[in-house]
């Protein structure tokens, strides 16, 4: 009988990057790999988990699941259906190896999608739509030349808005060194300080002058005033497609979304995972790594009674952040590779769940998310979840909003009590006119460390990062921290996809990986 050499996969962390990774190992050559997978805290899907407060349902940041890769929409809907009661006409339709395939027709499903379907683990499609809160009006975003849009913001800025536009057409900035520049460049500089600046530095806590230019090239891409307008004006056309391909990630007008919210789409993986033989070791901490001969021997970690180990490893697929990782390294890495490592720079992130019977003078709001524009109060964004999903909600006569806040680890937001911030929220809320101290009900209040990495700090000399990294033959760092990228859902699944199909093949050149969200090429499949 002949005997298999089963080589040892340790995945670092259970966010969509890690457990896409694990189930496409497994796809791809069950019977070759064992796959351990190490999470430091105690829920699946990282940040894009499911958190729940007495049955009301908080997605922490929003996550449509909307790609331009059509093998990462395949993929979604091949574990979760799209729920055919809301949409068993519709011609939704994705394209995927050249072929148009209907998606919604319940007698295409395969055994497995009918099994998720049975439990109510279905997507439904949402109608996206958000819009800027400023000067305590709505305006819609991206922004619009309707009748409201020019009586609100007036004659002399609306001038303003398109002198500087014209200006910027036709004397661009030549050499975009900044955030800053790259928005200029697109928008003109009074609709960018209208806009754009004061809740991306927000989120950054640094001027955008401040930020790489790298910032808008991953999350914004080709966004500008001209294909916002020729958007505006095809959309008047709509169709029930999902797809979307020809328009710009931040313009989609349709996405999918998990029935009780994404980590229900994470749980559904995990169970695979499970079933196939791979394990889950959670409240572990990584230490660090152990190198030899240019290769991961195995992984030092230390688990919650406080008692550490190693365990062996043939390979290490890391989405743990990069800083944690370099310093983990035994023996350590060369003195500048850890130096640009302890300079990168992350935010955090805080959300507030907050339950409330009505808006003030119960007013309807159909937003997914509202960006908060006013410079007075510190709250960036704030998210309805009844209009992701109503099965968010535990009670339907109420509203559940998600009040998100952006900050450093242990500032003076970050340091405050749950009792503290929750009030601070409430007042914010009350502040922006949006509610009445009598309509809240309850809430709670979520801390997310390392949630965004940032394009500031020593990030301009992360290639001296990467080159070392790739050096390590059997290390793939993925995902949003593990690559230190500010990744959406399905880029992170992606470079878990590469990483996993590079170690059944026996690629250690990590090149493509890097490239992912890097050039608006990405989406095609390579």
């Amino acid at each position: 009988m002949e005997v298999v050499d089963t080589k040892i996969i340790v995945i670092i962390g259970a966010g969509p990057a890690g457990l896409t990774a694990g189930l496409h190992v497994l796809d791809l050559s069950k019977s070759s790999y064992r796959i351990l997978i190490l999470e430091a805290g105690h829920d699946l899907g990282g940040l894009s988990r499911t958190h729940n407060y007495k049955g009301n349902r908080m997605d922490i940041g929003g996550h449509r699941f909307f790609s331009k890769s059509d093998r990462v929409m395949k993929w979604w809907q091949d574990i979760m259906p799209i729920d055919h009661d809301l949409h068993s006409t519709a011609a939704l339709e994705i394209s995927y190896q050249g072929k148009k395939r209907d998606v919604t027709l319940i007698n295409q499903d395969t055994p497995e999608q009918q099994a998720a379907r049975e439990q109510g683990a279905v997507m439904l499609i949402r109608n996206r739509l958000s819009r800027i809160y400023y000067l305590r009006h709505f305006f819609s975003y991206p922004i619009t030349l309707s009748v409201e849009t020019i009586r609100l913001l007036g004659p002399i800025r609306l001038f303003k808005i398109g002198t500087s536009y014209i200006k910027v057409r036709l004397f661009p900035i030549k050499e975009e060194k900044s955030l800053a520049d790259f928005l200029i460049n697109r928008f003109g500089k009074t609709l960018y300080q209208t806009f754009f600046k004061d809740y991306t530095e927000k989120v950054w806590g640094v001027p955008c002058e401040e930020i790489s230019a790298e910032w808008g090239a991953q999350r914004i891409k080709g966004l500008s005033i001209t294909k916002a307008i020729l958007h505006a004006l095809k959309s008047k056309r709509k169709s029930a497609g999902i797809s979307q391909k020809t328009t710009e990630t931040s313009l989609i007008e349709r996405f999918m979304y998990p029935r009780l919210g994404p980590g229900q789409m994470w749980e559904l993986v995990a169970d695979k995972i499970k079933a196939a033989g791979g394990t889950f070791q959670f409240g572990v901490q990584v230490l660090g790594l152990e190198i030899s001969n240019q290769k991961v021997t195995s992984v030092r970690l230390k688990r919650a009674d406080g008692s550490e180990e190693s365990v062996e490893a043939d390979y290490v697929i890391s989405s743990m952040p990069i800083k944690d990782l370099v310093n983990g390294v035994r023996p350590l890495p060369p003195e500048k590779v850890v130096e640009v490592a302890n300079g990168l720079v992350y935010r955090d992130f805080i959300t507030v769940g907050l339950l409330i019977k009505k808006f003030k003078g119960n007013a309807v709001l159909e937003d997914n998310w509202i960006y908060i524009q006013e410079r007075d109060v510190k709250i960036g964004r704030l998210q309805i979840f009844n209009n992701w999903s109503p099965d968010l909600v535990e009670n339907s006569q109420n509203i559940w909003l998600g009040l998100e806040y952006f900050c450093q680890e242990n500032d003076d937001l970050w340091n405050l009590s749950e009792t503290e911030f929750f009030e601070f929220a409430v007042q914010e809320m009350i502040k922006l006119d949006l509610i009445t101290r009598e309509d809240v009900l309850d809430g709670t209040v979520l801390k997310v460390p390392k949630t965004y990495p940032a394009y500031f700090g020593s990030y301009d000399k992360f290639d001296v990062i990467t080159d070392y990294l790739n050096g390590i033959q059997n290390l793939f760092p993925i995902g949003r921290n593990g690559m230190h990228r500010y990744n959406n859902q399905d880029h992170s699944m992606l470079t878990g996809m590469m990483a996993a199909e590079n170690i059944v093949n026996g690629i250690t050149d990590k090149t493509e990986m890097w490239k992912i969200n890097t050039e608006m090429e990405y989406h095609e499949e390579k």
